[in-house]
């Protein structure tokens, strides 16, 4: 259970300052916040974390325990960087209402962001991949949701910015943490 658990937190934590949420949210508000934009969110964070974390299955038999905990170190390493200095998208002038282009903007962009890593390394280290493929679509989906749901309100009432740095900070003491611990320097 901690895989799942933890692949929700990071993930959601992820997202939530992320440049993901931020187009669905713009997209919810230019498009009127349709329930095909809310399956496409859902469909692709579902996608996307079962690759990462089928990806983190096929890794983990490769690795060492203290590669392993390195490897999440890299990742929440990764994440922070993301979050502090991946700015967000522009909102497109004039937004398409295909539900496949969407999609596909959204599977490219969950599948390369910090929380599928996340998820990845995740997998790798906890051994437990469908818990953490589990954990990474909640934590997408219900973060996505809430940016569709609020829709060009998300900027106003979600401090994005803050959000953001708070999480990087975050993500980058674990990781110091983290390879602290690979290296046997803390316990």
């Amino acid at each position: 259970m901690p895989a799942l658990f933890l692949a929700l937190l990071t993930a959601a934590l992820g997202m939530a300052g992320g440049r993901t949420a931020l187009l669905v949210a713009r997209l919810s508000g230019a498009l009127g916040g349709g329930a095909g934009l809310l399956a496409a969110c859902w469909i692709t964070a579902a996608a996307t974390s079962a690759l990462a974390a089928w990806a983190g299955s096929m890794l983990a038999p490769l690795m060492p325990p203290a590669g392993k905990t390195m490897f999440v170190a890299a990742a929440l390493a990764v994440a922070a960087l993301e979050l502090l200095f991946a700015a967000p998208r522009r909102t497109p002038a004039e937004p398409t209402r295909s539900l496949g282009a969407i999609g596909l903007v959204l599977f490219a962009g969950q599948l390369t962001d910090s929380a599928r890593f996340l998820v990845l390394a995740l997998a790798v280290a906890t051994g437990a991949p469908a818990l953490a493929a589990v954990g990474g679509t909640l934590g997408t989906g219900a973060v996505l949701t809430a940016g569709w749901a609020l829709g060009t309100q998300w900027e106003k009432h979600v401090f994005v910015r803050t959000v953001r740095f708070a999480a990087a900070a975050l993500f980058g003491i674990a990781a110091v943490l983290a390879a602290l611990a690979a290296r046997g320097i803390i316990g």
